[in-house]
């Protein structure tokens, strides 16, 4: 792996896909030196502990939880926010661990996953067409030519909302938030109403006996107060994840400091692609999403550029083929992959291959098609005798109606009642506590 950092005209010069177009470059000059200045969001040597962990992950030792927001907002930056999205991931996390006897591996999407890439470049609503929003590190959400520009001081924003994220959640971990003897606090009164809320409920009673074993066998307490958390986004605004790649002082090595994971999308994933050259670079773990229409040898070609040294914990499959397509499409990728002894670890995205449009016109999901495709990731593995690694969930902490069934039986009918993502919907916190049952009860059997 190189040392050095390509130039970022260079990397435009590949012609990159889906990112803004700015008309004034002095502005994103201005904005890039202004973030090549400001101090890293995240240490390399944090990158170090969790590329580890996904070593673990690829080995078969431990299972990867990754989920958050599909666009984070710089509106949502509130302390009531980013707890309610940690207090899921964390519930989750304590049903896996618990209940399937597993080491997870805990992997926000949050401070930093403002940028998303669109399908069109534009959006057209009646008689007025604008520019599609691309997430708040490009272009406001409201729908007027004013807010749609596509403005370069908003990655400098992206830091700053990142900071101040990334600055709540370290003090939620560290303070006592996290501890494990606060399992109860978890859960709030809508979710405790529900199954999935009773079988936490349930499962918090089992975990308070075992640590009252634990410490009258004189296990330290404070080894149950806080928790590791680790960030991701997506790296897809180019000059974001220039401006925020450093060299370590203590290695020498390029790390990309925005936050401890990144991963290059299916849309931009492309052998020659600018991203490719620039993740191919950085030391951080990373991932690549890898969708319906991955070769064998595509999968064997991005393993080759993004981890040429092989290296367990470098690099991440993240699968999304949709429940339709998951058994047909995945078990060659693995067999070819697992077949070059290529070190990886596989993570399923159950959510993007899954969305459609409901009558109503809101964009949505099935609940049903979410499990299923993770059902479907663990069947492949388990025919082939390979480990379901992770998976990889767009979800909110709030009782949110953006997608359809689950325990509460949400309906077409319902997704009006509070739909609040600006991009695509998101599992609410009681339909995360249920998905998260039924994936420890697959590990269970894996």
């Amino acid at each position: 792996m190189s040392t050095t950092i390509p130039d970022l005209a260079a990397l435009h010069a590949l012609g990159p896909a889906q990112q803004p177009t700015y008309g004034d470059r002095a502005a994103v000059d201005a904005a890039v030196q202004r973030l090549r200045s400001v101090p890293p969001l995240v240490f390399a040597g944090e990158c170090d502990d969790l590329k580890a962990k996904i070593a673990a992950v690829s080995r078969g030792e431990a299972f990867l939880l990754q989920g958050g927001d599909c666009a984070e907002t710089f509106s949502g930056v509130t302390a009531d926010n980013v707890r309610n999205k940690l207090r899921v991931l964390l519930q989750m996390a304590v049903v896996l661990t618990y209940a399937a006897s597993v080491p997870v591996v805990k992997l926000g999407r949050i401070a930093g996953q403002y940028a998303k890439p669109r399908s069109s470049d534009l959006e057209t609503r009646g008689d007025l067409t604008l520019p599609a929003y691309r997430g708040d590190a490009v272009n406001g959400y409201d729908f007027t030519a004013e807010s749609r520009v596509h403005d370069p001081q908003r990655l400098v924003d992206v830091y700053n909302s990142s900071a101040a994220t990334l600055n709540l959640v370290r003090a939620f971990v560290t303070g006592g938030y996290a501890d494990l003897r606060q399992v109860h606090t978890w859960n709030t009164d809508f979710v405790r109403d529900s199954v999935a809320g009773q079988q936490y409920e349930k499962l918090a009673h089992e975990i308070d006996r075992a640590m009252a074993f634990m410490e009258a066998i004189g296990a330290d307490p404070d080894e149950f107060h806080r928790v590791d958390f680790h960030s991701s986004h997506e790296a897809l605004v180019l000059e974001y994840e220039h401006a925020l790649t450093r060299i370590d002082s203590r290695t020498q090595q390029p790390y990309d400091v925005s936050a401890h994971f990144v991963w290059i999308g299916e849309r931009t994933r492309q052998l020659d692609n600018a991203h490719v050259e620039l993740l191919r670079h950085i030391k951080n773990p990373i991932g690549v999403k890898l969708g319906p229409t991955t070769t064998p040898d595509d999968a064997l070609a991005l393993a080759s550029r993004l981890n040429p040294d092989n290296e367990a914990g470098r690099l991440t499959f993240i699968t999304r083929f949709g429940a339709g397509k998951i058994r047909d499409g995945l078990p060659q990728l693995v067999e070819k992959v697992t077949a070059e002894g290529v070190n990886v670890a596989w993570v399923c995205d159950p959510m993007h291959g899954n969305t459609f449009e409901a009558s109503s016109g809101y964009k949505t999901r099935a609940f049903g098609d979410v499990i299923e495709e993770v059902q479907g990731f663990f069947d492949v593995h388990h025919a082939l005798g390979t480990w379901p690694g992770g998976v990889h969930v767009e979800l909110t902490g709030d009782d949110v109606t953006e997608c359809v069934g689950g325990g509460e039986d949400l309906l077409e009918a319902d997704l009006g009642g509070r739909y609040e993502s600006v991009c695509d919907p998101r599992l609410n916190r009681v339909q995360s506590l249920e998905l998260a049952f039924l994936v420890a009860e697959m590990l269970r059997r894996a």
